[in-house]
């Protein structure tokens, strides 16, 4: 095959952190002779060639993943182009068949292991100079001649390949990693030029898609992602799951639910003794779900302020509640103002007669007085429940009569709360959003906050459909072999008919153990023991840790409306939003104009901070000349006054902090940022042109510079395989291991020796 071309084209010039698609492009271009003063450029250059769409079919059948990988490419530009496609192969793909088709027709290309594909690699990214491609290093490759697509042509390249599915505890587990685009080294939207498509094509993003089916009658149970949102469907005889986000690596566990116990699957990340994580899934299996007896208790407020649209609202929101209740269930309906009543009083059956009564009594409902919350809490816990006592509480204002007192409110639901799993729904502003918090967290609910102008019908009912089918309560869990610490969500805890129960900790200790866990079923008594490993070094799914945060910081902030700030919360919700990219209260990224200098100690002196982001952050460095030492006597800190939090921050913030608390996957919790970047694990913030992490630098730490693209660079790059990742971010970046710094710069070492190398591996 011809030598590979000096330059790739420019498939897409998105933001970096919204691209993603596993093959790509490498032109074929004819040897150039210039004549001396004349301006030749480089090939590729001006190709229109862009990527359009990338979809990614996954079929599962008798434990065989059947992929097939849909690419379209379009040439917008005014000549011929001619390229190589280069697809990386799965890691450790077990093949049974793999085909490539390009415009319909089969065509031969050729396969090549993880060994000889990183020399084509290294090549390629030498000559290129695109980092973007050492994410690749560890994958096979599969390479073949796409012939001259002509002005306006599309060609569509298919790849089709078999994978025996992966097992992971009682899970079948499928990644897909979709790294970077190539040549997309400026992270910002490139301008169309001039009048002809060539800049079109290079400001069009690719349309990304992943879709996965197994069929019907198979004995698994619903497929989760901790890292995309997915999306169920039926198709005939199929189950269809489908997620259209962007970013990066896919994970996906499907539970094996033919067994005689609920499926349980446990994936960990540990870097180092202190950071350790662990994640536990565990899925009922929908075949085996018999539902227990619930007693709901609808609490919607009808003062004066929910007159007009919202009542009609929360009247729609009860009526989709009682078309939720089964006949074994009870319910009562609760509307309070100044006062506070209930449907019939106490709980009654969910009969045919009495759930038309409750629909006819809450139509005829009006908003008038004022806001009693003590009184319907009373009255909603104030019950002898016939089934699992679920409280689902609406209000939309601040108590006006009654008690007033948020601690006092609190401890009178505390009181007389019992086994109540509450929920509660916040709408606008106006509400008391650390009692709301603090009612859902203690009572094992969820607390939802609703802006006036969206729907309080479609949150109450979704909340309302999620718990329709409890088949399994008061799950708690058990660990051998490790420590587990810091465990989210708070336990004991409950499972419902198609969903999971996901749950992320902390870890101390290592080796074989096992863990267990208890709840309740309809039958009685359900113990579920699992044999688990907990490594002292995993460097795969880092999405675990990054999950752990998420839930951390939301529970965090919750607890700090609760209780008030303090120094030692404030600052671990700051570093651990800071260290995995997590949007908080207290640690948006800041900009530091020229003139504030950081020191190894995390002090700062103050010349003008620029908040970014919705936050009122009070700290953020910029990394400043890693050869520097630091000062002998650095300044204090610098201190900055947090502007008073407004009614409407706060409800932004705890309306954030509840979909961190909850947060399944990446994809719900993520923030579209072009200037933050997770890579190894890592958050790395696009400061001043340079990819810099976010976690200090340790004060005994060593820095040295290693010039992209060099000897040195693939040469780390073999011996810290997490340094790919990182190096594919871009020609500049800044990262901290254990006692070394390493920078990349055009003026870093390009050779080292090998006791130097081994140096800088020890001490990462």
């Amino acid at each position: 095959m011809r030598r590979l071309a000096l330059a790739l084209f420019a498939i897409l010039a998105a933001p970096i952190s919204s691209v993603s698609a596993q093959g790509f492009l490498v032109p074929r271009c004819p040897e150039i002779r210039c004549r001396p003063g004349t301006n030749c450029r480089p090939c590729g250059v001006q190709g229109g060639v862009a990527r359009v769409r990338s979809d990614v079919r996954v079929e599962l059948a008798s434990g065989v993943l059947r992929y097939e990988v849909s690419e379209t490419f379009v040439n917008n530009g005014g000549a011929l182009g001619e390229a190589d496609y280069i697809f990386p192969l799965p890691r450790n793909a077990a093949f049974r068949d793999l085909r490539l088709m390009i415009n319909g027709e089969l065509v031969s290309g050729e396969t090549m292991g993880a060994d000889r594909a990183r020399a084509i690699y290294e090549e390629i990214v030498r000559s290129q100079r695109d980092p973007a491609l050492v994410e690749w290093f560890d994958h096979g490759l599969l390479r073949a001649r796409i012939f001259p697509i002509a002005p306006g042509e599309r060609k569509q390249v298919v790849v089709r390949f078999d994978v025996v599915a992966e097992r992971q505890g009682d899970a079948l587990r499928i990644d897909y990693f979709r790294g970077t685009e190539p040549s997309g080294r400026d992270p910002r939207p490139m301008p169309a030029r001039g009048n002809g498509d060539d800049g079109e094509a290079r400001s069009q993003r690719t349309v990304s898609t992943f879709r996965l089916r197994y069929p019907s009658n198979a004995p698994l149970g619903r497929a989760y992602s901790p890292t995309h949102s997915l999306h169920e469907s039926r198709e005939g005889s199929w189950r269809m799951f489908e997620s259209s986000g962007a970013g990066g690596a896919i994970t996906v566990l499907i539970p094996r639910t033919g067994g005689s116990r609920p499926a349980v699957s446990l994936l960990t990340h540990a870097t180092r003794r202190d950071d350790q994580y662990v994640m536990i899934s565990l899925s009922p299996g929908e075949s085996r779900a018999v539902p227990a007896s619930r007693d709901v208790a609808f609490v919607l407020d009808v003062s004066g302020s929910m007159r007009g649209e919202k009542m009609r609202q929360a009247v729609r929101a009860g009526e989709a509640l009682l078309r939720t209740l089964r006949p074994s269930d009870y319910f009562r309906i609760i509307p309070f103002s100044t006062e506070a009543e209930s449907f019939r009083g106490r709980s009654v059956q969910a009969t045919q007669a009495n759930v038309a009564a409750a629909a006819r009594y809450l139509r005829d409902l009006t908003a008038e007085g004022s806001t009693n919350i003590e009184a319907a809490l009373e009255l909603a816990l104030d019950n002898e429940p016939r089934g699992i006592p679920i409280v689902l509480f609406l209000t939309d204002g601040l108590p006006t009569v009654g008690e007033r007192s948020h601690g006092r409110l609190a401890q009178i639901a505390a009181d007389r709360r019992g086994r109540a799993r509450v929920f509660t729904f916040g709408l606008g502003a106006d509400v008391n959003v650390a009692l709301l918090e603090e009612l859902a967290i203690e009572g094992r609910g969820t607390a939802q906050f609703v802006r006036p102008s969206e729907s309080i019908e479609r949150v109450v009912s979704l909340v309302a459909q999620r718990l329709g089918t409890p088949v399994l309560t008061d799950v708690r869990l058990e660990a051998s072999g490790a420590r587990l610490r810091q465990v989210y969500p708070r336990l004991p805890a409950d499972v419902f008919a198609g969903q999971d129960l996901v749950i992320l900790a902390r870890y101390e200790g290592e080796g074989r153990g096992s863990i267990e866990l208890t709840g309740t079923s309809a039958q009685g008594q359900v113990r579920i023991p699992v044999s688990a490993n907990f490594p002292a070094r995993e460097r795969g799914n880092a999405f675990v840790a990054r999950l752990w945060a998420i839930r951390r910081i939301g529970y965090l902030t919750a607890e700090r409306r609760r209780s008030g700030a303090s120094s030692e919360v404030d600052d671990e919700i700051r570093e651990l939003g800071q260290r995995f990219g997590i949007p908080t209260e207290l640690s948006s990224y800041l900009v530091l104009e020229p003139g504030m200098e950081r020191f190894r100690d995390g002090t700062a002196r103050l010349s003008e901070v620029v908040v970014t982001g919705v936050s009122s952050a009070t700290s953020g460095r910029r990394e400043r000349d890693l050869a520097a030492a630091a000062p002998k006597s650095p300044p204090p800190p610098a201190r900055i006054a947090a502007p008073a939090t407004t009614g409407a921050q706060a409800f932004e913030a705890a309306r954030q902090s509840a979909a961190q608390r909850n947060a399944s996957s990446l994809e719900a919790a993520a923030e579209d940022r072009a200037d933050v970047r997770n890579a190894a694990g890592r958050t790395f913030a696009l400061r001043s042109g340079v990819w810099t992490d976010v976690a200090t630098a340790a004060r005994e730490a060593r820095a040295i510079r290693v010039q992209p693209f060099s000897e040195l660079y693939f040469t780390l790059m073999r011996e810290i395989p997490q340094l790919g990742e990182i190096f594919s971010l871009g020609e500049r970046v800044v990262a901290h291991g254990r006692r070394v710094s390493i920078e990349l710069h055009a003026d870093g070492a390009a050779r080292m020796t090998g006791p130097e190398i081994e140096a800088i591996v020890r001490d990462w």
